[in-house]
């Protein structure tokens, strides 16, 4: 039997790719169906090249001292963009509170307008099993647990819903929070020198001698010892629902950088310093201390 005579070509001139198709091509050849299929030739540039000393691979990654660089460099950058960053929430909370604020003011003076001028007390009339306050309707029953009905407040129908009673730098999910009712209620305080009681007549716009000099609502919270889960050992932050000028408990809450918003009675809105001193020593970093009595005291 002929034998085909086999191609060489010199070990010089081999890739992998040609050595594998000449002993395909043998292999074919002995099996009798070369005839069958056709002839490849390499194509020039295509061959495998082998990786040369120094060449980079492809399975080579950062070395550990690249790595350890790239996070000091995202550190360094992330140092330099908290602060901002931190900076920029508390202001838009502020403007935030301010807007709430301005809302519950000029709510208020659609109230005075509607009442000939009379400003609506601060309530606490036991009604329906529960009390009645300007804010809302509050049931009976242990703190925290209670019910909560916004629309039977003063301002209810002027504000036509909710959504500025809360501010948004009030932490209600901290651990040291006790509720009043079984949700957030009301994150302000009305000025209660504005509220007379209820065997007296109700104070009158014409009373207020400096609108521009007086607060109508402001942010508020009091630290409570005396109502479960608090107690002496264990302080906690509340929401309160007026501000006066009491030196036992203060409740100006001067959550924004120490300053409280404060929207006075002619609707404008502004920051406020505690009285010195009077940081409430139980939860000092609380920041619950006293407004100024000139801005709540009617001459």
């Amino acid at each position: 039997m002929n034998r085909k005579s086999e191609t060489r070509i010199p070990n010089s001139e081999r890739s992998p790719n040609s050595e594998f198709r000449i002993g395909y091509r043998t292999q074919l050849e002995h099996s009798g169906i070369f005839s069958c299929v056709r002839e490849t030739k390499p194509v020039p540039g295509l061959e495998t090249a082998e990786p040369t000393q120094g060449s980079p691979r492809a399975t080579d990654g950062f070395t550990l001292v690249e790595l350890l660089a790239v996070i000091a460099v995202i550190a360094a950058l992330a140092a330099l963009l908290l602060p901002t960053l931190a900076r920029s929430k508390a202001s838009a909370y502020r403007l935030k509170c301010v807007s709430n604020l301005r809302q519950l003011g000029l709510a208020a003076h659609m109230y005075w307008d509607d009442n000939n001028g009379n400003c609506f007390r601060y309530g606490g009339t036991l009604t329906n099993s529960g009390q009645l306050y300007w804010f809302g309707w509050i049931s009976s029953g242990a703190e925290g647990e209670r019910a909560f009905d916004a629309a039977q407040g003063a301002l209810y129908p002027n504000l036509r819903g909710r959504g500025v009673e809360l501010c948004p730098a009030f932490n209600y999910f901290m651990s040291q929070l006790k509720l009043k009712a079984s949700g957030a209620t009301y994150g302000y305080g009305y000025n209660l020198y504005l509220s007379a009681s209820v065997r007296e007549p109700a104070i009158n716009l014409g009373q207020i001698k400096r609108p521009a000099e007086t607060a109508l609502f402001a942010d508020s919270a009091q630290i409570n010892t005396w109502q479960s889960p608090a107690s002496p050992e264990n302080p906690m932050l509340e929401e309160w629902y007026y501000v006066d000028d009491s030196t036992n408990q203060p409740n100006g809450h001067f959550r924004h950088g120490q300053r409280a918003n404060v929207v006075f009675c002619d609707g404008h809105a502004g920051l406020e310093k505690c009285v010195p001193g009077s940081i409430d020593s139980r939860m000092p970093g609380q920041f619950v201390g006293r407004l100024r009595p000139e801005i709540l005291i009617l001459p």
